[in-house]
């Protein structure tokens, strides 16, 4: 060690290897090339709207064009499947007039967005589009819209593909979202929690009745993974909540194998006259 001055105030000057310095140069020089990178990527694909590809200020986000076509559902909302209510009340005992008829097995719902205009081909566009990346600003306004839930212990699943659909789609839309939505809330996630040997008609057209009939017995819990509920709340994700016929026949299988409660959470709610 050497010292500058002399006697007793004199001052220790440490010294650095050749290497130490080499790095410490090497990462000042680094961000500002790294910032130049950055730059120049934004500059030649710089960041579009999920909805229409125009120009936006950062990645991920909806113009506001799109913006005003896109309804979040928010204020007044049925604490058992989402849905919006009339009035300001916010309290959670609200129930709309299906969930009061007809109980739903699992114990609380919410969706993020309307399914309609741009909802509707957000989610058109995630499902059948091969627009993957919708799922993570979709993850972000879904854990927006269950804030709420008690969240301990709580383990994420989606709801399954018969293994011909994922064939033939490639992914499983509910799977990316649940797996975006992990990673947003940090809630561990356990993608083949459930299965589906019974593969189900496409429900579209389909009576409320006749939705719950066809998917009667097509979700069971995997027997290898059965423990991973036991006791615990499942957090189902879908990508839309029409009937809730889909989301009714997962709860039954997650409570019937011994989980604790069921919530669930959809990118979009059907709305009647919305």
């Amino acid at each position: 060690m050497q010292e500058v001055g002399s006697g007793p105030r004199a001052v220790p000057l440490q010294r650095r290897e050749v290497g130490e310095d080499v790095r410490i140069s090497h990462e000042r020089e680094s961000k500002p090339v790294a910032f130049s990178f950055q730059t120049a990527v934004s500059t030649i694909y710089p960041p579009r709207c999920l909805g229409c590809g125009d120009k936006v200020l950062s990645d991920f986000g909806l113009c506001g064009t799109c913006w005003r076509d896109t309804q979040f559902i928010g204020g007044a909302i049925c604490d058992g499947c989402g849905a919006p209510l009339p009035g300001d009340d916010r309290s959670d005992a609200l129930k709309c007039d299906d969930c009061m008829r007809r109980p739903r097995p699992w114990h609380r719902g919410r969706s993020a967005l309307i399914y309609k205009d741009n909802g509707r081909r957000l989610v058109l566009g995630l499902k059948h589009g091969d627009r993957q990346e919708i799922a993570t600003p979709a993850a972000k306004w879904m854990a927006q819209a269950i804030a709420d839930f008690p969240k301990e212990n709580m383990i994420i699943a989606p709801v399954p593909l018969h293994w011909t659909r994922m064939v033939k789609r490639r992914y499983n839309q509910s799977a990316l979202l649940a797996q975006a939505l992990a990673k947003q809330t940090g809630l561990p996630i356990c993608p083949d929690l459930l299965q589906r040997p019974k593969r189900t008609p496409p429900m579209e057209g389909m009576t409320r009745e006749v939705r719950f009939s066809s998917v009667k017995g097509a979700i069971s819990v995997h027997p290898r993974r059965r423990h991973r509920l036991v006791a615990r709340p499942v957090l189902l994700v879908d990508d839309v909540l029409t009937s809730g016929a889909t989301l009714a026949v997962a709860a039954d299988a997650c409570l019937a194998a011994g989980s604790g409660p069921v919530y669930v959470v959809t990118l979009a709610r059907t709305v009647r006259d919305a």
